[in-house]
């Protein structure tokens, strides 16, 4: 898919002040506290249509879709959406369509096996080193192609019941784990001393080698990160970040910073998009998006193929222009902004790395390889090259 010259794929980082909500006493101590932020979350109908003429499709998914995930947008990130572009990158991740009502046959409720990986509530073990810790199930914003819709929020069928103290027992017993990855929902939308409790109690762990944490509050809400939530994660290293942003425009001038103070606190950061229809699906999108998370100094890390969540399937995207978008990039910019491009297999197989046919051919004397151009070369195999030593 290719934009119209018109489109802006935002290159630079702007500042995104007030906008939509200047005119109502809207402070500057108001805009920056993220405390503010949450309690004035766009989540109604009304609140919707105060600032935004919506399309039929989307009015009546905000009616329609409410008893399958939330709706809650931080007004940070409803100041990105362009009022003006029904089609808008922005507003196709958080507002609701009434296409999220249709269920197409191999979609599913737990689309990567979760719940039957899960030895304790809240604790997912799925690969032998490593568990996944769902600590809350509230986000800043809800993503409307969630892989957790089913607990997140607190409108799903389902309801998330973390038992804590189960979860450490287990992992004080099992001295195979050793990375723990604190998800949801949102770890950072706990207060700082809340998190610190969990932060602390894994700390105590002496088999557990490093923590993560998987968030988009920093691109959802970037006045979270303050210089005191930061100062407190730097006690807890080695700490890595997950962040999640997938389109250019998510990179503000205020995203950027609050990337910036956690790199500055020592943790490195990751970005995982997922590939989605209509807002990362072309070449032009996906190269500055990497670009521009170099330039806040965030690694690309993983692309996504969409987990086959039921009512996603208008965001779906062929795998075949995954791989088209990955051969887009390998080659043509620097391997530092090449993420790696994985489906999770459906029904718990874990992250399949998915790449383009590089491996031409492989015999026992060695392998034909392409490289970006499409010129093949032939890397002989290491017996071989022993051989024609010998020889010589």
């Amino acid at each position: 898919m290719q934009h119209p010259p018109e489109f802006d794929l935002d290159k630079t980082f702007r500042t995104h002040g007030p906008g939509y909500w200047s005119g109502r006493s809207v402070t500057p101590e108001d805009w920056n506290s993220h405390i503010w932020q949450l309690k004035n979350r766009i989540t109604s109908l009304a609140q919707l249509e105060e600032h935004l003429v919506l399309t039929q499709e989307e009015r009546s998914g905000v009616i329609l879709s409410g008893t399958k995930l939330a709706m809650a947008i931080t007004p940070h990130f409803f100041n990105l959406i362009d009022r003006d572009n029904p089609d808008c990158p922005i507003r196709r991740q958080v507002i609701p369509r009434i296409e999220e009502t249709l269920v197409s046959p191999y979609e599913m409720t737990d689309p990567c096996g979760e719940d039957s990986h899960m030895p304790v509530p809240g604790l997912v073990h799925r690969y032998p080193d490593r568990v996944l810790f769902l600590v809350t199930d509230r986000c800043a914003s809800y993503c409307r192609y969630c892989t957790r819709s089913r607990v997140v929020s607190g409108v799903g069928d389902q309801e998330l019941e973390t038992d804590y103290e189960a979860a450490f027992r287990y992992l004080e017993q099992h001295h195979e784990v050793r990375d723990v990855l604190l998800s949801g929902g949102d770890p950072l939308i706990f207060s700082d001393s809340k998190l610190e409790k969990i932060l602390e109690r894994l700390r105590r762990i002496p088999h557990l080698e490093f923590l993560r944490i998987g968030s988009r509050v920093p691109v959802f809400l970037p006045q979270r990160i303050t210089p005191e939530l930061c100062s407190m994660l730097r006690r807890y290293h080695p700490l890595f970040m997950s962040v999640h942003v997938n389109h250019p425009r998510e990179l503000t001038l205020e995203v950027k910073e609050a990337l910036e103070r956690l790199s500055d606190s020592g943790i490195p950061l990751g970005n995982q998009s997922v590939l989605l229809k209509g807002v990362n699906d072309d070449l032009d999108t996906m190269r500055t998006l990497v670009h521009k998370l170099l330039m806040c100094r965030v690694r690309p890390y993983y692309l996504y193929q969409l987990d086959l969540i039921r009512g996603s399937s208008h965001l779906e995207v062929p795998v075949a222009e995954g791989i088209r978008l990955i051969e887009g990039l390998r080659g043509h910019t620097t391997g530092y902004a090449v993420p790696q491009y994985v489906i999770d297999a459906p029904g718990g197989g874990g992250k399949v790395p998915v790449n383009p046919d590089y491996v031409l051919k492989k015999t026992a004397e060695g392998t034909l390889i392409r490289n970006f151009e499409g010129r093949t070369f032939e890397y002989p195999e290491p017996s071989t090259i022993g051989a024609e030593l010998l020889d010589y």
